[in-house]
């Protein structure tokens, strides 16, 4: 059985996915993703920039033939090539553990190999491995994949490298890893890895939202998840949450709504906070309503009804660190009208263009409180801002008047949604979205692809999903509001009868 680096990087990850990737029905996989193709995409081009820059040769044989790959990669090594792309390296785990099983072979695919001055089998000179990673921190799962590889290369040239290098997107874009602290760290992965292959069944599912959705097993473990109720699908279960939980026999929507906060709140990854609020998360789901949290006390001003409110909505492109559609839907009550702005910069260069369009549309409306959902249309405003020197007195008042929508949301009621992304809330508030695959990772490939191509239809369905976003702000503040004032009505009325 085949075991490579990319089983390693995703067993770290997701314990299922790999086993999956190995022993599953592959036609069961979801269709591929636009956002996944995006990415891999990404870091062609991020690799061919840094290949650009450097003279490196290639092994040259059949696709799969890994044993015939190792073989020109050797004859590579040997001539002293400065740098080899995408060498392979094959080895037996039984000779990297000794009491190992022999099926397994590693197969180790590292970006680069880089000559470096030493003693290996081949000479006065010898190899180090590099893996290239469109991410900005050395995650890891990178380094546990780096050292995977050094491993591999020692069995190879006779000699360890004294290091791995990843070469990710910052200035200082070589990272150094240490092999003397993540080899062992690596070790044991893999032997865990190895040892789960040995099941008939696969480990169990915990749908991480961000984590899975790019996976192309998610739509299978996720019917899993719905069939049994998994607390992953809880929000506020995270893993560590949910070993705690298992460890007290507490693996069921039921069980958790019906258990005592003390009970929760002084294990690993809770505190009284956080254990009052998941169990009243447990039994809204139950329940199928909105419950306040216990610790929330009514305000009357947690959310309020303006003359005129501004709901406002940002889609960026993180590649290229730009914001570039700002929508502002501006709802006028006292004359029941509303109009939506689309503030979009159709190149690069035009993000500071839109940013001056929405700085004089939100100073038309100085008392207007501006509503958005989490913190980044305000930390976006703060970063244009300093982008752009605009004065702290044409920002300032501007920031004062946000009222992120989510905040108030989270720490004041639980609903009975998987997520409190807006789109779980707004959805089952009964708004949709009219198209029905958009969604700001879509955005994120639409808009390269606007800028690739120059079809304006990328453009048009980005706003129509900015403008829709606004709107979904604007049904979640209302419904929250609306709510209150009815518990506000109810205790009142209790209040009035005592």
């Amino acid at each position: 059985m085949l075991i490579n680096a990319e089983h390693l990087l995703q067993y770290q990850r997701c314990k299922r996915r790999p086993f999956l990737d190995i022993k599953a029905d592959k036609s069961q996989r979801d269709a591929p993703n636009d956002l996944l193709a995006k990415l891999q995409q990404d870091k062609i081009a991020y690799q061919r920039g840094i290949l650009a820059e450097l003279p490196y040769e290639q092994p040259n044989y059949p696709p799969r033939d890994y044993e015939a790959g190792q073989a020109a990669t050797l004859e590579l090594m040997q001539r002293g090539v400065e740098y080899i792309y995408q060498g392979v390296l094959l080895s037996k785990y039984q000779d990297w553990v000794e009491t190992a099983s022999e099926k397994y072979t590693l197969l180790s695919r590292p970006d680069l190999l880089i000559k470096q001055p030493g003693e290996s089998c081949f000479g006065d000179w010898m190899y180090v491995p590099a893996n290239i990673e469109l991410g900005k921190r050395p995650k890891q799962e990178y380094q546990a994949v780096a050292a995977f590889h050094a491993q591999a290369l020692a069995k190879v040239q006779g000699v360890g490298p004294n290091t791995a290098w990843l070469l990710l997107r910052t200035k200082e874009n070589g990272y150094p890893v240490d092999l003397a602290k993540w080899t062992p760290q690596m070790l044991q992965i893999l032997e865990e890895f190895i040892q789960s292959l040995q099941s008939s069944e696969a480990p169990e599912m915990f749908i991480s939202r961000q984590k899975c959705n790019l996976c192309h097993w998610h739509s299978q473990c996720y019917a899993i998840a719905q069939s049994q109720k998994h607390l992953s699908l809880l929000p506020g279960v995270t893993p560590v949450r949910y070993a705690q939980l298992e460890a007290l026999s507490l693996t069921t929507l039921e069980s958790l709504a019906n258990t005592s906060p003390t009970t929760l709140e002084d294990l690993p990854g809770f505190d009284s906070i956080v254990a009052a609020k998941l169990v009243t998360q447990a039994q809204s789901v139950i329940e199928k309503r909105p419950l306040i949290l216990s610790n929330h006390r009514l305000r009357e001003e947690i959310i309020f009804t303006a003359p005129i409110e501004l709901y406002f909505d940002i889609e960026a492109q993180p590649d290229l660190d730009l914001d570039y559609l700002l929508g502002v839907l501006v709802v006028d009550r006292q004359n029941n009208t509303q109009q939506f702005y689309s503030f979009l910069a159709e190149t690069p260069e035009a993000e500071e263009l839109v940013w001056r369009q929405f700085l004089d549309l939100v100073w038309q409306y100085p008392e207007a409180p501006i509503y958005h959902f989490c913190v980044y249309e305000y930390d976006t405003v703060k970063r244009l801002a300093r982008l752009y020197r605009t004065p702290h007195s044409s920002v300032n008042p501007v920031l004062n008047r946000f009222v992120d929508v989510y905040e108030q949301l989270i720490q004041s009621v639980a609903l009975p949604v998987e997520s409190y992304a807006l789109k779980a809330i707004a959805r089952w508030l009964g708004f949709e979205w009219r198209d029905k695959e958009a969604s700001g990772a879509k955005c994120i490939y639409w808009y390269d692809q606007w800028l690739e191509t120059g079809d304006r239809t990328f453009l048009e369905i980005i706003q129509r999903y900015n403008e829709d976003d606004c709107h979904a702000t604007r049904n979640v503040k209302d419904w929250l509001a609306n709510f209150f004032q009815d518990e506000y009505s109810i205790i009142h009325a209790s209040e009035a009868r005592l």
